[in-house]
């Protein structure tokens, strides 16, 4: 039970940090800002919209999913992310798969977290001194959630992408040790092994189809 209250206020923090890089100001996302500084700067305003919404705050999983493609999505590179945690199969899957299994993924997350969203409130995020070349176009983000027992590990792997829609990305999230994407890597390779890409996309499916 101990656990699995803390990978839910785990949950509540990833969709929260998440959206860090959303509530940005244009000036804040220009890409000369380093991204740790981006983050630091907007933690305040971020925390403030979760407060304000209430569907999400209630766990409302339609408020949820708009509030998350409204400001989160646009700064994810969750094509990437699905890519990784799909693995070699994705090479194969065709665009219509791919988008399936994007969609559903999305839909997942948004289920398993957020019926926490009201617990961010209470969490302070702390973003650490960032080793990083100033040329370089993907950077490791470390951070310290704060307002528990413990200091909790919540770091970011970020991607600096050209041309339309420019700036910094999250493509990975690591909490207290563990990646995102390898975690979710495993559970997809079962599905795959069992029965292929379509069978991942139906086990995901029933997964969200579930009532909460």
């Amino acid at each position: 039970m101990l656990m699995q209250s803390i990978y839910r206020r785990l949950g509540a923090a990833l969709l929260g940090a998440a959206a860090l890089l959303a509530a940005a100001p244009a000036a804040v996302q220009a890409q000369d800002v380093a991204p740790n500084a981006m983050i630091e700067k907007v933690t305040q305003d971020v925390l403030g919209e979760i407060r304000s919404n209430r569907g999400v705050q209630a766990g409302n999983i339609a408020a949820a999913t708009e509030a998350v493609d409204r400001v989160v999505m646009p700064h994810i590179n969750f094509s990437r992310m699905t890519a990784a945690a799909v693995g070699p199969a994705w090479r194969n899957a065709t665009p219509e798969q791919r988008q399936q299994v994007i969609d559903e993924f999305k839909a997942m997350l948004i289920r398993t977290y957020a019926g926490s969203l009201d617990q961010v409130g209470d969490l302070q995020v702390v973003v650490l001194p960032m080793r990083a070349q100033a040329d370089a176009n993907d950077v490791l983000v470390r951070s310290e959630v704060r307002g528990g027992e413990q200091p909790i590990q919540l770091d970011y792997r970020l991607q600096k992408t050209p041309g339309q829609g420019m700036g910094w990305k999250v493509y990975n999230v690591n909490v207290m040790g563990a990646w995102i994407v390898d975690s979710y890597r495993s559970q997809f390779q079962r599905e795959i092994s069992a029965g292929g890409i379509e069978g991942l996309i139906q086990s995901l499916r029933n997964h969200n189809r579930k009532p909460s």
